[in-house]
């Protein structure tokens, strides 16, 4: 992480703006979803410690924090944003892909520099910069760990998480590598919204119409605690293998401890990035420079072996 930021911080000063911009203070609005699992609480944990940090050390930028429960919702706010707030700069994490593309869209044409954080917009032209962790790994990795343990053969079910171009990446990686094993299948794919409660029902749902599933992927660490919870009550004991994803503190330690023999492994994607990504956008904007087109933080697959050092029990996710 530490090396990709300073590739980064290198790139953003080899980018400049044209030296007719030049910018005496930012008012950087910040737009994310709710807080309503622990990947997205990191990320408004995150968020509020960026604006905390940043405005301390910075006395000519304004940070504004706007949480929606739905994609409408953000929408207004960045209207809001953009004409109460008077804001120059922008960085969201879209709750939905296609349904934000056009409101932000309408802000750039504003005017307003725009980064796009993790659920990438359908065109890439309503945005200046995109950071984000690797999809595409976020999905291999697992199917390549799966296939490994499961010897190239075995019945699966997946679980997705909100449709967007982010979640389209994952699963497209994932399905990938399972093709190359034609001993495996994947039985169903729902999506279970990055929710524990929702991935509870999809995981219900499996079970009642799969007498024999092997493993499960559930694409998210809150979507897993959902799925667990459901075998439990099931009283399934054909699932050998539940693997997760983002590399929450609970998954991480219970990896480490070795106390469900059903988490194996798990794949990094922390919601620091959000914080990395006000804090490139506003000092490159304080400067007058830009971000590189697309930063892409590497995922990393979570063993045993190298739990420790993905694991931060002060951290809220």
């Amino acid at each position: 992480m530490n090396n990709a930021l300073r590739i980064i911080g290198a790139s953003v000063l080899a980018c400049s703006l044209n030296t007719s911009w030049a910018a005496e203070s930012v008012t950087l609005g910040v737009s994310i979803p709710t807080a309503t699992h622990s990947f997205t609480s990191g990320i408004v944990w995150w968020a509020n410690k960026a604006k905390e940090d940043l405005e301390k050390e910075h006395p000519d930028l304004k940070v504004i924090v706007k949480t929606a429960a739905n994609a409408p919702e953000q929408a207004n706010q960045l209207q809001d944003l953009l004409t109460v707030n008077k804001m120059n700069t922008l960085v969201i994490f879209p709750f939905e892909s296609a349904t934000l593309t056009r409101p932000v869209a309408q802000v750039k044409e504003k005017g307003v520099y725009v980064t796009v954080v993790d659920r990438g917009l359908t065109d890439t032209k309503a945005q200046d910069a995109y950071v984000a962790g690797d999809n595409t790994a976020f999905g291999k990795l697992p199917a390549e760990y799966l296939a490994k343990v499961m010897d190239g053969k075995g019945e699966l079910v997946a679980l997705r998480g909100i449709p967007t171009t982010l979640d389209n990446e994952r699963f497209d990686a994932f399905t990938a590598v399972i093709k190359q094993h034609p001993e495996m299948k994947i039985l169903d794919a729902k999506y279970g919204n990055w929710n524990r409660d929702d991935a509870f029902k999809v995981m219900q749902d499996f079970l009642t119409r799969y007498k024999h599933i092997d493993a499960v992927w559930a694409a998210d660490d809150d979507m897993a605690v959902g799925v667990l919870k459901a075998i439990d009550q099931a009283k399934r004991d054909d699932i050998k293998i539940v693997f997760g994803g983002a590399g929450a503190k609970g998954a991480v330690k219970t990896l480490m401890e070795g106390s469900d023999p059903r988490i194996q492994a798990n794949v990094s994607y922390s919601p620091k990035f959000i914080y990395d990504a006000i804090k490139l956008t506003a000092e490159a904007r304080l400067e007058g420079k830009t971000l590189p087109a697309k930063t892409i933080i590497p995922s990393v697959l979570i063993t045993k072996e190298n739990a420790k050092d993905f694991y931060f029990p002060d951290s809220p996710f």
